[in-house]
């Protein structure tokens, strides 16, 4: 990637107009491609965790869950989706911090872009992994049995939901990698958000059986309507328009407020 690639194309007051920013965004989201290609032990977390979770959580505790493996693959897998994309979101924050340590934005410090560019062109790529780490878990899910009694547009519908859930978090990650000193720190930061929001929701077992403080942190919490509207999508029963609407709203409402803030802080130390 040239500095003609990310040469501005700029509005009559000095400012880079839309299609300046779009070329720069596909230049830099290639670049960020590039770099997989160039190092596909990156993609481990993308290929891997969706079999390896799939078959842990439902071989080790779909007996004890739900009375027999058949049973949990129609409860686990839809969850499983949700659970997948924030995990893959929250990892963004780490490279983004690596950046930062290496001097890689410094080289794009003195290239003339729009500083969004270089935050939506890491959503860009991150949302190429997260559709293949979807399409490894559901083709394997299909594999071990897993039935899909919704239709196919409702299956595109709840990747396109998880999707849209987990980059939201993906600002809120960014956010985390320019804020902390070390990517350590950020993974420590991340592994402290996801573990009380991945195992207190409706994603790996029903929430009736656990004490009424732990429904209360449920009930509020976005990854069970995710779960709950990708498992009612894709097993082709149980309500669907209210889950995808909490689901939508904090989607929203995440973006809303972090990625100005991202925006901000990128700005500020670049």
């Amino acid at each position: 990637m040239t500095t003609a690639t990310l040469a501005p194309a700029r509005t009559e007051e000095g400012r880079i107009g839309l299609p300046g920013h779009l070329r720069h965004v596909g230049a830099l989201t290639r670049r960020n491609l590039m770099r997989i290609k160039a190092d596909p032990e990156s993609m481990f977390d993308a290929v891997l965790m969706p079999v390896i979770f799939t078959v842990l959580f439902v071989y080790v505790f779909g007996g004890a869950i739900s009375g027999g493996q058949d049973a949990y693959k129609q409860y686990m897998i839809p969850g499983l989706l949700g659970q997948t994309g924030i995990t893959l979101a929250m990892a963004v924050g780490t490279g983004l911090n690596s950046d930062f340590q290496t001097g890689v934005m410094d080289r794009f410090r003195t290239l003339p872009i729009g500083r969004s560019s270089v935050l939506l062109s890491k959503i860009a790529a991150e949302t190429c992994r997260a559709l293949l780490s979807f399409t490894i878990l559901i083709v394997f899910a299909l594999i071990l049995g897993f039935e899909l009694k919704g239709g196919f547009l409702e299956l595109l519908a709840a990747v396109g939901l998880s999707l849209l859930f987990g980059m939201s978090i993906v600002w809120i990650s960014m956010l985390l990698g320019m804020a902390l000193r070390s990517a350590q720190a950020v993974q420590g930061v991340a592994m402290l958000v996801l573990m009380p929001m991945q195992f207190g929701s409706s994603i790996f077992a029903p929430t009736d059986t656990m004490p009424g403080w732990l429904q209360a942190f449920t009930k509020v919490n976005p990854l069970s309507a995710l779960a709950d509207a990708c498992r009612a999508l894709m097993n082709g029963q149980g309500a669907v328009a209210h889950p995808v609407l909490i689901v939508l709203a904090w989607s929203v409402g995440i973006t809303a407020v972090f990625a100005p803030l991202a925006v901000a802080r990128f700005r500020k130390r670049t």
